[in-house]
């Protein structure tokens, strides 16, 4: 048998069939990015429901010292627990800022128990709590966040982003909550200098989940579409609107017909509707900031509901979504509904 000569043409026809096939593994091996959606299991199955309850709350994540909590957390997990039990509560959507200031280092680590265990400890926040990044868990560890998934009962940290899904009680209608990583989608902000995101770290990943998104959206049949996120796209108060999100994510929440897309990052409660799409901004879980600089950088007209002061104790949203409308209460910590509105389901 003759053998061929070793050439250099021969040599980079080598490397490239072994380039590709160390592509081919590489696009094999699955990320812990997003997982596949699947639909969810209420935990609470009365006979008579026709309908699903939650509440959202971002920026709850205490403080790095003893006592590891501050008394706008306690006094909105009280209410929130108040809430739940008066008007059911079937799960919490933990919009970021989970531990202040920069995170937790592993899974292991003490804030998971001093932050959060020891805190929302009344039966009826004793259910899925399905958690997103912000800014500040981005500081430290957040596949550590992923990994107490495994750990709690009620932590549901599944991947950086992810799809939920839920049949409405005794009616053929479904409920679509995306879960976002606007960090990796914008970059993140340094809030003791300028508070605005530089770009994300990297654009591949960046890129990955915007293509994932687009995707999820394009195929959702849902009757209620929502996305969260820890970024506001608009906001009246200190970060203001986040210019990121007004490019990447606005036109895609519009062309989809999403219903609402729910955020933290500014301390406050706000609710902005603008071209068809609900904001709601609910980042009053730990900290009260009544700052309103950005109050003419939003739509004229979008801005219907805002408070940030301190004398409200904290905030959070409660969400009651029926058969054919979206129910949202704006409450603050000291016991009192502040505002409510009513979203309509999606048209196709």
């Amino acid at each position: 048998m003759q053998r061929l000569p070793f050439t250099e043409d021969l040599f980079c026809l080598f490397l490239k069939m072994a380039l590709t096939l160390l592509t081919t593994l590489i696009v094999a091996i699955p990320v812990t990015y997003c997982y596949p959606a699947a639909f969810q299991e209420l935990t609470e199955n009365g006979r008579n429901r026709t309908s699903i309850k939650f509440l959202a709350v971002g920026d709850w994540g205490g403080v790095p010292y003893p006592p590891y909590v501050t008394a706008v957390q306690k006094t909105t997990a009280q209410e929130m627990s108040n809430i739940a039990d008066q008007m059911g509560a079937d799960f919490i959507l933990a919009l970021g800022d989970n531990f202040y200031y920069k995170g937790v280092d592993s899974v292991d680590s003490p804030r998971f128990q001093e932050t959060f265990e020891t805190v929302y400890t009344a039966k009826s926040l004793r259910v899925p709590w399905y958690v997103l990044a912000g800014n500040h868990d981005h500081a430290g560890n957040v596949k550590a966040q992923i990994e107490y998934t495994h750990k709690s009962d009620r932590w549901k940290f599944p991947s950086y982003y992810y799809e939920l899904n839920f049949h409405i009680p005794s009616t053929d209608k479904t409920l679509t909550i995306i879960m976002l990583d606007t960090v990796m989608l914008c970059g993140n902000s340094d809030d003791f200098v300028d508070e605005k995101p530089r770009g994300p770290l990297r654009a591949l990943d960046a890129n990955r989940q915007l293509v994932w998104l687009q995707e999820r959206l394009a195929q959702s049949k849902a009757d209620f579409l929502l996305v969260a996120g820890h970024y506001p796209v608009w906001s009246v108060s200190e970060h203001g609107p986040t210019d990121c999100l007004l490019q990447r994510l606005r036109p895609l929440l519009i062309k989809y017909n999403v219903t609402a897309y729910l955020c933290g990052h500014d301390h406050n409660l706000q609710y902005i509707e603008e071209t068809g799409v609900g904001y709601v901004v609910s980042g009053a879980g730990n900290f009260l900031d009544p700052d309103v600089r950005h109050w003419n950088h939003v739509p004229k007209g979008s801005l219907k509901f805002f408070t940030g002061q301190a004398s409200t104790l904290g905030g959070f949203v409660h969400a009651e979504v029926t058969k054919n409308k979206m129910t949202l209460t704006f409450f603050q910590a000291k016991g009192t509904s502040l505002y409510r509105t009513v979203l309509s389901q999606r048209e196709f």
